[in-house]
């Protein structure tokens, strides 16, 4: 009887796995994954803010398609100083279930590097837009993407360069994709830098997302730069989250000291007349072994800021996008 009733045990197993296992929700799984080189270059800022061409260099990018037929939308997502961090992944299953594709950029493995946290000068920050441009070139003519809807997003580093990404004379300097972005969204980006012509952006939505308590890149300074983009009539807002750091939508970890790390947070930075930027404490060319430099932020998750930022990204999407 007890071989008789562990048999049937073993028989009616697989069938309850798979009952248990059709009622959980897929949609977050891309049933297609493709990975593109990008061509970009590798320059100074100086060069880029000049619109000189620099060393050529590839680049990688995962596109994730989403379920769904025909040309879907797209999200590209672009990393932050220490490189592809689990964000990136918890954002792109979170757009895939709302039936909206992805495109992670890579700007780091193809260039030999892994992080700078600990060294910001070994790329200029403004390589990233580069790189974002080039991704844009190859999404607006893929069969399975709608050029007219593809979205810019990126974190940190990622997010100053997806801030930077929508001004005008960038787009006009490097962006030869034919292409634009229906809307940026950068969280938590280095806003201490101040371009010519700054206020100058494309003519769609900017949303910034922001830890009130970041001392990595701090909200004042964003918020400085807010003031000036309204100033000007642009459609930017500004969503702030009490006690959240930097990084405050990682799903990994706590708040913790990056040791080593550089911030710009003490800095003020402009771009000069002939395209240098300056420290404008010294009025000499910037640096990152200028005083202002300054080391050991904090980073971390912040369970109530992500989950509220995760709510208002997709309804902000969906909206965009026309999705149900």
């Amino acid at each position: 009887m007890k071989s008789m009733l562990i048999a049937l045990l073993a028989a009616l197993l697989p069938a309850a796995a798979i009952a248990q296992t059709s009622t959980e929700s897929t949609a977050d799984i891309a049933p297609r994954t493709e990975l593109h080189a990008i061509p970009t270059m590798t320059l100074s800022d100086s060069d880029f803010l000049a619109g000189k061409d620099g060393k050529a260099a590839t680049v990688a990018g995962q596109l994730r398609l989403a379920q769904g037929a025909g040309k879907l939308p797209v999200v590209i997502l672009m990393h932050g100083s220490g490189g592809m961090g689990a964000q990136i992944d918890t954002w792109s299953r979170q757009f895939n279930a709302m039936g909206v594709s992805t495109f992670a950029i890579d700007g780091f493995t193809g260039r030999g590097l892994a992080s700078v946290n600990t060294d910001q000068a070994q790329l200029g920050r403004l390589n990233f837009i580069l790189d974002i441009y080039g991704a844009l070139a190859i999404l607006a003519k893929h069969p399975r993407v709608d050029p007219q809807r593809i979205v810019l997003m990126g974190f940190s580093r990622g997010g100053q360069a997806a801030l930077y990404a929508s001004l005008t004379r960038f787009h006009k300097m490097w962006n030869k994709s034919g292409a634009s972005f229906a809307a940026y969204i950068p969280f938590y980006p280095d806003c201490a830098t101040s371009y010519i012509d700054d206020t100058d952006v494309a003519a769609a939505p900017i949303r910034i997302f922001h830890g009130i308590a970041d001392d990595y890149n701090p909200l004042s300074s964003c918020k400085a730069f807010m003031a000036r983009l309204k100033s000007a009539g642009r459609d930017v807002e500004l969503t702030e989250y009490a006690d959240a750091q930097h990084g405050f939508d990682s799903p990994l970890g706590s708040v913790a000291v990056a040791n080593g790390a550089q911030t710009v947070r003490a800095c003020t930075i402009k771009e000069g007349p002939t395209g240098v930027l300056v420290n404008t404490a010294t009025g000499a060319p910037f640096a990152y072994t200028d005083a202002c430099v300054q080391l050991d932020p904090h980073v971390g998750r912040n369970a109530a800021a992500a989950a509220a930022a995760q709510i208002a990204v997709g309804d902000f999407v969906r909206t965009l996008f026309k999705l149900n």
